[in-house]
């Protein structure tokens, strides 16, 4: 045998070791490695890292390959590591079942198993007897396996397990809102079984979906069967979550060491440099002792407290662990990889020197990793006293080899026998590098000849759908389609995917299949979706956002080439609307919104485009690869046929009949806004003066007959009346599985059944109390029958109207009531002319229901833009947003929590995602009978998801996003800007276009000064509106009633800031930062906290860590108690002065429980005598000298100004700073209800 060069002997050295070590321990038959000598399960994470080193070593012989048994230990070693991969490929394969039902439910039951046996690959426990979900290993397989693959190895042998990896990816794609159990197999860290979602978890998802992407299992010798398919969208959406988390691990841990997987090997899941600098400095700086690193703050596992008898903590031992925390010394073989892959060798050689210092030797000399260190019983209390002084000792396996294989893995790459290329084939280290700009394309293509012709005018050139042929054009619904036939296997029973999302990532490439070319729409130009796809400014807004969002999220081949096609339902009044035209010359111009642009035909964009091929729509288990599947052929051919057809809409008007008497046409006035529940001024007053008013607005105005004062008889049709109690809403939920689809109907001749009254649709089980109450009239409407309103109905040009008589029919009759043949009965002379015309439309048995009249309405108050209709008509039928679920879970899987309904009382808290219809009912419950503010609670969700996505650093110190409110304080400030009161305002609100709703809501969010100068396309004028004589008691009532309106409608808008701003930061629920953090260092010092009758105890602070999450909510909840947001503000701002008392240690306890309400009102005090002394603006109200009449108005909870919870308007618009600023006041206060501050001598004055 030759002698070997040094580099040879080295090498084989580390053979031995690896195969003393680690191979020795590998299962012949299955391949897996038992945990231990006496544990034989076998975990898919602890499996996957072994193998690494040994996946290595054999790429280091692969290089240093001169002679033949060198060639032979690269083969077996690579061998040993397909072996393994198999041996968990088949394990799970064995529960394929489970991966086709975790699609639907996505439930920890239904998930695949963590370990197995490492005798046979089988299941060692039951679904429910551990925390199987761990989305982080099944992760870490699949991309380690695409390393594997990309590396040369083959490890897939044949198509049914490629559609099984096809499906383990769809198991993986929702990680960003799937909670699991995680890396450490615990959940939430009192290890109660809760499952949460988990940064580690999501970031190895990101690096399994990416690595995954367009990859051929088969490597170099396979064909377009072997690939695998990822859409683009599921790994962008796991990036944003992991990023708005990081350095967050959780709920309940705010710090993980097991994040170093994700930002640095194996998974490379950050692209954002200085996000992994933060993330790796606070892992170090708070979790890194001398042994190595703890996993996480107070991890009890292997603590001499730890109780070992019991598998969970109680909440409150979790303190017990503080600072003696096992030290775990695998996170410095992660370091030394994070330094090596960043070729910083110092830093390596730190970690490398730190690790050998902890290694322990064994007999024969071999350096090994043990599993971690504890502090030994005997030594608790002196750890405790000065953390990290006492030396420590091994507990658990040694060697560990998880952490063994990673060690090896570091020496090969320290001595050079591995490149860090070599170890990631597939360059995901690169991710963090700075990308050249996205340029992104558009083509825009007409409708029809006609449209072309316009746009033609206005000197832009486009192609017809025709015209681009042989590239089809069609809708995102399509490709989600086309996509569920991914992954199907009929012999496994595997299904496909199940999620029908196409995200704009996945439009924005061409697709081909066999020898035709597609080009998609995106999903947000789908039309047939949602009323805000009607308003033209709203679609060009988010196609803005969209193209921001390509620029910053597109990172594959090519350039993202985004299609839109300009219809006929986008005309106004047959002319191309201005924004669109602006847009487009915008385009054209090559920049919109600092984003580079190019405007072309999709011709010129065929070869700089990204194709992807739907090779997968093959009947490749029949046989026939080459042929496309019958389903999807038949599924094309109709498609084709219709994707862009028009749809005509419904004629509500019958013939042209005589107007009855005005009395009549009144009968039904101003329905649809008894329904109303936004109300700004609880008190109703109104404004003084005369009401201008205008024609088209009357309905809104003039209170109907039967509400008249003068009449005592009656009973108000909306009232209740004392024998039926409220009543319950209609039932929505049958409505949710009704027709979507609204074809050509004519009220003459529509042929549905007629389902009975709504009676059916009354819900049985007890409501929520609703404040707005909706009655039958038994009596009271005998005169007025249904009809004459039927008949009114067909003569009426008024929109408004005939949504009046709808509603009220719906209120009497139900959705359901057929109206065919109605209103034209033999009444008199000119009747029986109409209804001899109308004979030969109404064929016998033909059904016209109030639901069908209702969405012919909808229709066209759509296309006339009248919004406040379009959004009362959608929520009468039920609509829904149908991103709605998806909105939600964008807003919580960001860590926001989001509530409906109006506070106090109505509010619904949404902590987890939930299903569409839940969601709905959900909302319906919160609002009662109010469809208008239900609809507009939806429209503001999906608006607040989009803010999100793309602009996420508005939501920074914001934790539960409050609807409620916010619709409150968008009505606020409407009333306030346009000076009227509040019915008049929350018409304005409601009858805002989709775009100028979003703009709205962004002003408010951005926390800018703005005001509203003219409101919604100059059709409605302010009307003062005095029908508030109808007692409607409020349900959106704001606490604060404004006395006299006037009085600060009138002062200047620079007074009025302050108050404003604490408003709408109360209303968003925004606090400074790092309050929450600050206010357990206040929390430890004194025994409690009492806010709105709710006290946080000291013990929070045994259970959670100042900055988790949970403890984060636990404030937050408190502080929601308080319904007006101001003064929740004010609250805010006194708890920062305690805060401030304690970090600067002026006092060593803050004694018992503090009432922080018990601060704000001393401060008001302190300022209302301030103001005696200085004669200022609050002598005119809160500060004027006491008399009788002014202690009867306190007595009633009424401020002369108006301020919210007995506190006085002007401290509420005083600056925070300056000697008459709250924060002096607060600060004074402070130091006169706390005992503890010393009253006399010298202070050193710290109020920032």
């Amino acid at each position: 045998m030759r002698s070997r060069s040094n580099s040879g002997v080295r090498l084989d050295y580390y053979q031995r070791i690896v195969h003393r070590l680690i191979l020795a321990h590998q299962e012949p038959v299955t391949g897996l490695f038992p945990a231990s000598n006496v544990n034989s399960h076998a975990w898919i994470r602890d499996n996957v890292y072994c193998i690494l080193a040994v996946w290595g070593l054999s790429m280091a012989y692969k290089k240093i390959a001169d002679q033949d048994e060198d060639r032979a230990k690269c083969y077996e070693l690579e061998q040993s590591c397909v072996k393994l991969m198999r041996g968990l490929l088949m394990a799970m394969m064995n529960q394929k079942d489970k991966v086709e039902k975790f699609k639907m439910t996505q439930s920890p039951y239904d998930s695949l198993h963590a370990k197995y046996s490492s005798k046979n690959g089988l299941p060692v426990v039951g679904d429910n007897e551990w925390g199987h979900l761990q989305i982080d290993a099944v992760s870490l397989y699949l991309l380690i396996l695409a390393q594997m693959t990309a590396s040369g190895l083959q490890i897939v042998f044949s198509l049914d397990e490629v559609s099984f990896i096809q499906n383990l990816v769809f198991y993986i794609e929702s990680a960003y809102s799937i909670p699991d159990y995680g890396i450490w197999e615990r959940g939430d860290k009192t290890n109660h079984g809760e499952p949460e979602l988990n940064a580690s978890s999501i970031g190895m998802a990101k690096a399994a979906l990416e690595a995954m992407n367009e990859l051929d299992l088969f490597g170099a010798r396979g064909g377009p069967a072997s690939v695998i398919h990822v859409l683009a969208d599921e790994a962008h959406k796991c990036q944003a979550v992991l990023q708005s988390m990081l350095p967050r691990e959780s709920n309940s841990k705010e710090l993980d060491s097991g994040l170093l997987c994700v930002i640095g090997f194996p998974a490379f899941a950050v692209d954002d440099a200085q996000l992994i600098h933060n993330t790796k400095d606070a892992i170090l700086s708070r979790l890194q002792g001398k042994y190595g690193c703890k996993r996480f703050l107070r991890d009890g596992y292997r603590t001499p407290k730890e109780d070992p008898s019991r598998l969970y903590y109680e909440r409150w031992e979790l303190r017990m662990f503080e600072n003696i925390e096992c030290e775990w010394p695998l996170f410095y073989c992660y370091l030394i990889l994070f330094h090596a892959f960043q070729s910083d060798k110092r830093s390596v050689q730190e970690y490398a020197d730190r690790l050998e210092k902890i290694m322990v030797r064994s007999e024969d000399g071999i350096l090994l990793v043990p599993e971690s260190y504890a502090v030994p019983q005997d030594l608790v209390g002196f750890e405790y006293q000065k953390p990290g002084s006492q030396a420590r000792e091994v507990v658990g396996r040694c060697p560990f080899l998880w952490g063994q294989s990673l060690f090896i893995l570091g020496r090969l790459l320290q001595e050079g026998f591995l490149a860090v290329g070599e170890l990631d084939p597939l360059n995901r280290r690169l991710g963090a590098q700075k990308k050249p700009d996205v340029v992104v394309q558009v083509v825009i293509i007409a409708e029809d000849n006609e449209i072309r012709d316009k746009l033609a005018e206005h000197d832009l050139h486009v192609q017809t759908i025709a015209e681009v042929a042989p590239i089809e054009v069609q809708p995102a619904r399509v490709l989600s389609h086309l996509y569920t036939y991914l992954g199907r296997n009929r012999k496994l029973g595997l299904s496909g995917r199940k999620s029908r999302d196409v995200g704009i990532l996945s439009t924005s490439k061409l697709y081909s299949l066999k020898d035709r070319i597609f080009a998609f729409t995106p999903q947000f130009a789908d039309l047939s979706r949602f009323y805000i796809a009607s308003d033209n400014e709203l679609m060009i807004d988010i196609l803005k956002g969209e193209i921001n969002f390509l620029k910053s999220a597109w990172d594959l081949l090519g350039r993202p080439l985004v299609t839109l096609v300009l219809k006929r339902i986008h005309l106004d009044q047959d002319k191309i609307p201005l924004a669109m035209i602006q847009t487009m010359r915008k385009l054209k111009s090559g920049y919109i919104n600092g984003t580079r642009v190019m405007l072309g035909s999709l011709k010129d964009f065929l070869n700089t485009s990204a194709i992807t091929d739907l090779s997968f729509l093959g009947s490749t288990e029949d046989g026939y690869p080459d042929r496309l599947h019958p389903d999807v052929q038949t599924y094309l051919d109709e498609h084709l046929l219709r994707s862009f057809s028009n749809r005509s809409t419904m004629n509500l008007r019958g013939g042209q009949l005589r107007p009855r008497t005005l009395r009549r046409r009144m009968s039904c006035k101003g329905a649809i806004k008894k329904t109303r529940s936004i109300n700004v001024d609880s008190d109703n007053l109104g404004m003084e003066g005369p009401s201008p008013l205008t024609e088209r607005r009357l309905s809104s105005i003039v209170p109907p007959p039967w509400l008249q004062p003068n009449k005592q008889s009656h009973v108000s049709v909306f009232a209740t009346t004392p024998e039926e109690g409220p009543s319950s809403p209609r039932q929505l939920g049958h409505e949710l599985s009704v027709r979507e689809n609204i074809y050509p109907v004519d009220p003459h001749n529509s042929t549905r059944s007629a389902i009975d009254r709504r009676s059916e649709f009354v819900r049985q089980q007890e409501m929520p109390k609703i404040l707005i109450q909706r009655h039958r009239a038994d009596t009271n409407f005998a005169d007025t029958e249904v009809e004459e309103l039927i008949a009114m109905l067909r003569e009426t040009e008024n929109l408004e109207e005939q949504g009046d008589i709808l509603q009220y029919l719906v209120d009497t009759q139900g959705l359901d009531f057929n109206t065919a043949g109605l209103g034209f009965k033999n009444k008199s002379d000119d009747s029986a002319n109409a209804n001899n015309a109308a004979a030969g439309m109404l064929e016998e048995g033909r059904v016209v229901t109030v639901r069908d009249l209702l969405k012919g309405l909808y229709e066209k108050a759509c296309q006339q833009k009248l919004w406040g209709l379009v959004r009362h008509t959608a929520g009468m039928l039920g609509k829904r947003v149908e991103d709605l679920a998806k909105a939600v879970t964008d807003l919580l899987v960001r860590q926001k929590q989001v509530t409906v309904g109006m506070p106090p009382n109505n509010e619904h808290t949404i902590t987890a995602p939930l299903p569409e219809v839940e969601l709905r009912q959900l909302i319906h419950d919160a609002y009662g009978d109010d469809e208008s503010t239900a609809m507009l609670t939806q429209e503001l969700m999906v608006y607040l998801a989009m803010f999100i996505r793309t602009e996420p650093q508005l939501f920074h110190e914001m934790l539960r996003l409050r609807v409620g409110l916010i619709i409150q304080v968008m009505a606020k400030e409407l009333s306030r800007t346009l000076n009227c009161d509040g019915e008049a305002a929350s018409e304005h609100l409601l009858n805002l276009s989709p775009f100028e709703m979003k703009n709205l809501l962004y002003h408010i969010l951005s926390g800018k000064e703005f005001a509203v100068s003219s409101v919604a396309r100059g059709n409605l004028s302010i009307v003062s509106c005095k029908s508030s004589r109808v007692s409607k008691k409020s349900q959106i009532g704001l606490g604060d009633p404004e006395g006299e309106d006037a009085l600060i409608a009138t002062i200047d808008d620079r007074q009025g800031q302050w108050l404003r701003r604490r408003r709408l930061d109360g209303a968003l629920n925004r606090v400074p930062r790092d309050f929450y953090s600050r206010v357990w260092t206040v929390l430890e010092k004194c025994q409690g906290l009492a806010i709105e009758g709710r006290v946080l105890q000291q013990s929070l602070t045994q259970e959670m860590t100042p900055g988790e999450l949970k403890f984060a909510l636990e404030v937050e909840t408190a502080l929601n108690q308080i319904p007006q947001p101001e003064y929740r503000q004010l609250v805010v701002e006194a708890l920062m002065v305690l805060t401030l008392v304690t970090e600067h240690n002026m006092v060593p306890t803050l004694g018992g429980i503090i009432y922080v309400e018990h601060l704000v009102h001393k401060a008001n005090q302190l300022f209302l005598e301030d103001q005696r002394k200085v004669q200022g603006d609050a002598t005119l109200c809160c500060a004027k000298i006491k008399d009788g009449k002014e202690q009867q108005q306190a007595a009633s909870g009424m401020l002369l100004c108006g301020g919210a919870a007995y506190i006085c308007q002007h401290l509420y618009d005083s600056a925070p700073s300056g000697s008459y600023g709250t924060m002096t006041y607060m600060s004074r206060a402070v130091a006169l209800v706390l005992d503890c501050v010393p009253k006399h001598g010298e202070m050193e004055c710290a109020i920032s």
